[in-house]
């Protein structure tokens, strides 16, 4: 595998663990919010190899105990499977970020996660202006982590003009019975699409409201604020 980067050490992207994130170029939607966008339209070389992050992985083993690989969408790569697993072979915790919309590679990677987080970004109707072809993939992946042994997330990034009280209610369908729902705030600037540069975030009240509703959906609800 490839990488477009690493984040020596992170406390915020595995929860309640010192990790290094690792950043998979390319993706198969085009979330007019992403802050990604660079590398997933435009990856760019030096691309840090897979032997040299495993290198810098070992040497920084003294202080983080797990790995994030995440994107970009970090399932649209074949070797996946087995970066994760000489991953796991080098001791570490491994938690994958994924979109959910390819449920067949993500199934192959699951004897090597310790954590999934799969975002369900919006109602399935909205999924077009996502470029996503097939969002019916994302409840599958749903359901499959529900079933499994893996500890998991859902999540959604509460993009105004994306999510919206209608949008909740339609991916409570899909997140119902789930075991951890994070909403997140979405934090404007530097998104592909740049008139969402100066869109105002949803107030704390509504995020609430919103948590609200989900409550009687998930096991455990999260705000990340």
């Amino acid at each position: 595998m490839k990488f477009c980067g690493i984040q020596k050490t992170s406390l915020l992207d595995y929860p309640n663990r010192v990790c290094s994130v690792l950043f998979t170029p390319g993706c198969n939607l085009r979330c007019p919010f992403c802050h990604n966008w660079r590398i997933v339209l435009d990856p760019k070389p030096p691309f840090l190899n897979e032997e040299n992050a495993l290198k810098i992985l070992e040497e920084r083993k003294k202080y983080i105990d797990s790995v994030v690989i995440t994107g970009g969408e970090p399932t649209i790569h074949k070797e996946l499977p087995k970066f994760l697993k000489r991953l796991k072979e080098k001791g570490f915790k491994v938690k994958l970020d994924t979109n959910g919309l390819d449920s067949k590679m993500l199934e192959a990677c699951l004897p090597y996660l310790d954590y999934v987080a799969v975002d369900v970004k919006t109602s399935p109707q909205k999924y077009a202006l996502l470029g996503a072809k097939e969002p019916a993939i994302l409840a599958q992946t749903v359901e499959m982590l529900k079933m499994g042994k893996v500890e998991y997330e859902v999540r959604t990034t509460v993009v105004p003009g994306f999510v919206d009280a209608a949008d909740i209610q339609a991916m409570c369908r899909i997140a119902k019975g789930a075991t951890t729902w994070a909403l997140q705030q979405f934090i404007p600037g530097d998104t592909l699409d740049s008139h969402l540069n100066s869109v105002k975030p949803y107030s704390l009240e509504i995020l609430s409201e919103y948590a609200e509703t989900i409550r009687d959906y998930a096991e455990r609800i999260v705000l990340r604020t």
